[in-house]
């Protein structure tokens, strides 16, 4: 079994050279290294080795894939980065992220703009009207391709405080993913976006840089984030999914039917990985609750129009001039 899960590397693997480029691919015993930063127990991390084993079977084993979990490669910036010059073949990322790498991409992630799981997974679907000339365009401009997107789950707020509407947030210190729609959003939740990358998040809720957080519930359990938060709100503010991506230069020197057997092993993963986190958010719901995290929904008294308001407003006067007519392409995709 060519596939690795690599959890201890050291310095000198993670700055050796490995650089695929159309001169030094073969058509046999290819090795792909993927970089991301979640756990390798989350859905995210699973769904990397989920996508290397496919691979590695679809290709006779022509192509293997070492997966580097933990950000043991570099943080979201630096994946992303990382995957445009060719240092890294593969990771995983938020739209938001790639975004720095082709501005566009960022919109994806917008708070409030899907109707539903479904419709987001047609707009994502590398094929699909909208993603099927951004893709093109994201590769020419950084050198980074779309292999596919799974669904990543819907993010909602912790703090140690309830919450019920955004003037509850008056002064709070809310991590934010560092982008700008990201950024954007919390303040427009009414809370004091601080930028804190993932692989710090743990650490600065425990010692109060930041007094909450938002992500998906898999990533709250996962990363037992309630060890340290105490309430979690169901503001349902950005349903995204997460972004695997692959150096357009490894991409174009693998063969032809090489790039068959990947495309077909990364629509069977994004399938799987997408079932899996719905399948997971009743249950991992439940399971911090059981834990004794404070779940606040609307019978808790949130409100989350007051929210999808606020977020709204501010998103349209930051990003509506750049975005205004990709928001138009999303809400018109059936």
């Amino acid at each position: 079994m060519l596939v690795k899960l690599v959890r201890n590397s050291h310095l000198a693997l993670i700055g050796g050279v490995f650089a695929l480029s159309a001169t030094s691919v073969t058509a046999q015993e290819v090795t792909l290294r993927y970089g991301h930063m979640h756990t390798p127990n989350s859905i995210a991390g699973m769904q990397a080795e989920w996508l290397a084993e496919a691979i590695e079977e679809k290709t006779n084993g022509d192509v293997a894939v070492e997966i580097y979990p933990n950000s043991q490669l570099g943080r979201l910036q630096e994946l992303a980065e990382a995957v445009s010059t060719g240092s890294i073949a593969l990771s995983h990322n938020t739209a938001g992220a790639i975004g720095s790498l082709y501005a566009p991409f960022a919109a994806f992630d917008t708070p409030y703009l899907y109707r539903d799981v479904d419709h987001l997974m047609k707009v994502m679907d590398v094929d699909s009207s909208v993603m099927s000339t951004l893709n093109e365009e994201l590769a020419a401009a950084s050198g980074v391709r779309l292999l596919y997107a799974f669904y990543f789950g819907t993010r909602h707020l912790t703090a140690n405080q309830e919450i019920h509407t955004p003037d509850d947030l008056a002064g709070v210190k809310i991590r934010s993913i560092p982008f700008p729609i990201y950024m954007a959003t919390v303040e427009g939740m009414g809370a004091i976006p601080v930028p804190v990358d993932w692989s710090e998040v743990p650490t600065a809720l425990a010692t109060g840089v930041v007094e909450g957080q938002e992500n998906p519930v898999n990533v709250v359990v996962s990363a037992k984030l309630n060890e340290v938060q105490s309430h979690m709100m169901l503001t349902g503010h950005i349903s995204a999914a997460q972004v695997i991506v692959i150096n357009d230069d490894t991409w174009q020197s693998l063969s032809p039917e090489n790039q068959a057997a990947i495309a077909e092993a990364a629509l069977e993963v994004r399938e799987r990985a997408t079932t899996a986190m719905q399948e997971a958010e009743a249950s991992d719901l439940a399971q911090l609750a059981e834990a004794g995290m404070q779940i606040i929904g609307p019978e808790e008294g949130l409100d989350v129009d007051a929210f999808r308001t606020r977020v709204q407003a501010r998103i349209t006067e930051e990003f509506d001039s750049q975005y205004g007519d990709l928001y138009q392409l999303i809400s018109e995709t059936r």
